[in-house]
């Protein structure tokens, strides 16, 4: 079950490529203003959820609590600042949820 309609967008980030940008930032950028630490780019959760879906193998179908809020429409950083730096993030969304996946499940088995 995902709250709301599934049209907001959101961008993810995976944790690995974080800590990839603030070490690159770290040792290549000594300016005083800020930059945004992020993808550029966006999924709506609908389609996010069918990327999970997949990664995991389930089966069954997707369905929408309509009457839950939405949230924020769009959340998507501008990283212009950042790509000009010479940085973009190497982790694809389906390659992230599934290293996070695989590390879950790793997680469960150590703990029965």
């Amino acid at each position: 079950m995902v709250w709301g309609t599934g049209t907001p967008r959101r961008e993810f980030l995976y944790a690995d490529d974080m800590a990839d940008a603030c070490v690159h930032l770290m040792k290549t950028y000594s300016d005083t203003a800020l930059v945004n630490i992020g993808t550029g780019e966006d999924i709506t959760i609908a389609d996010f959820a069918r990327v999970v879906a997949t990664v995991v193998g389930f089966k069954g179908s997707i369905s929408f609590e309509r009457s839950r809020p939405d949230g924020t429409p769009r959340k998507l950083l501008e990283v212009s600042r950042l790509t000009e730096l010479g940085w973009r993030a190497t982790t694809s969304l389906e390659v992230g949820v599934g290293l996070a996946y695989q590390a879950f499940c790793a997680k469960r088995r150590r703990s029965r």
